[in-house]
């Protein structure tokens, strides 16, 4: 495949006016010492301040730059998905505009795609200038994202500097908070040829951070939301349908057993309590009722997923000529 540039690099950015021009002209210099043909595509997510503005002036500037301005703030992921769609080289690099990605580490990440052949390597910010607040929850969610995702080499999949194989971002698809697990997304869609290399974690420069606590709790629902779609996606009656025959098939003879109990104890007479009276019965009917909502669910969610539009989608790494 022919690509217009070597180098895709792939900044999104919200209210990062001071940072721009130095991170442009950062790269600019490391790109021209490698003679890259490149281009920069800064995605402005809604930003208050002069960040378009400065955007437009580096555009003027230099013909490699790009700019993309949303109408108001939609998120990373929608930042990056945009910019995925747009990048033209054989090689995408992610980074963030806050100046805490070094542009130096741009050679080391495109070869290690080039001429290692990897589809996708995550930046590791082994020594990291952030507050405790943020190391701590960042290493549990780390921790958690490996154990959930198969994925045992990475330890930082939050880090934003990271390389792609083209074929990799054009195969995906992020939203939500999805950004945070590009590495599990990518394995999920066949590519599995996935590394880490340690990277240069700086001093934020300018401004203040945009991420809160809230962050760690919506990288978490959308983890489980990942995996669930992974594993699931397109058999969604094999989880439902599974937990719901377990739940009723419990009720179920739960119930039988109250009920030759009840028949024994009369039939010798022995004095007993209403089925009704008995906190048993209440959880074998609890249990078949879940069991037949839970199939149910399984059973329409299999209908819909038969009818969806992309039910067959199927990615293809290589096709031959199979006609004689």
């Amino acid at each position: 495949m022919n690509y217009s540039h070597d180098l895709s690099i792939i900044i999104p950015l919200f209210n990062e006016d001071e940072s721009l021009p130095e991170l442009s002209a950062w790269i600019e210099r490391v790109v021209i010492k490698n003679n890259y043909r490149y281009e920069v595509i800064f995605i402005d997510d809604g930003s208050k301040d002069k960040s378009w503005n400065v955007i437009e002036e580096l555009c003027q500037r230099n013909s490699n730059i790009k700019g993309i301005k949303f109408r108001r703030n939609y998120g990373k992921s929608a930042a990056l998905q945009v910019g995925f769609q747009a990048a033209l080289g054989r090689v995408i690099i992610t980074m963030d505009a806050d100046m805490q990605d070094s542009p130096d580490e741009i050679p080391g990440l495109y070869d290690l795609i080039v001429k290692d052949g990897f589809d996708l390597i995550s930046g590791w910010k082994q020594k990291r200038h952030d507050p405790i607040s943020k190391t701590i929850p960042s290493r549990f969610f780390n921790w958690a994202t490996r154990k959930m995702s198969g994925i045992h080499n990475l330890h930082d999949f939050n880090c934003g500097l990271k390389s792609y194989r083209s074929e990799v971002v054009k195969s995906i698809e992020v939203y939500g908070e999805m950004h945070r697990y590009i590495p599990v997304i990518a394995k999920w869609a066949g590519f599995s040829k996935i590394a880490e290399k340690v990277v240069e974690h700086r001093a934020r420069k300018y401004g203040v951070t945009k991420f809160g606590f809230e962050r760690f709790i919506n990288g978490f629902l959308d983890l489980l939301s990942i995996m669930f779609v992974s594993r699931f996606g397109k058999r969604p009656m094999h989880l439902f349908g599974t937990l719901g025959s377990m739940l009723f098939m419990l009720g179920f003879i739960l119930a039988i057993w109250l009920g030759i109990s009840k028949l024994y104890l009369s039939f010798h007479n022995t004095p007993a309590r209403l089925l009704a009276d008995r906190p048993s019965f209440y959880i074998a009917l609890t249990s078949m009722i879940l069991g037949t909502q839970m199939f149910l669910a399984g059973f329409v969610s299999e209908i819909v997923s038969r009818n969806s539009m992309e039910r067959n989608n199927y990615l293809i790494e290589k096709r031959e000529n199979l006609s004689e």
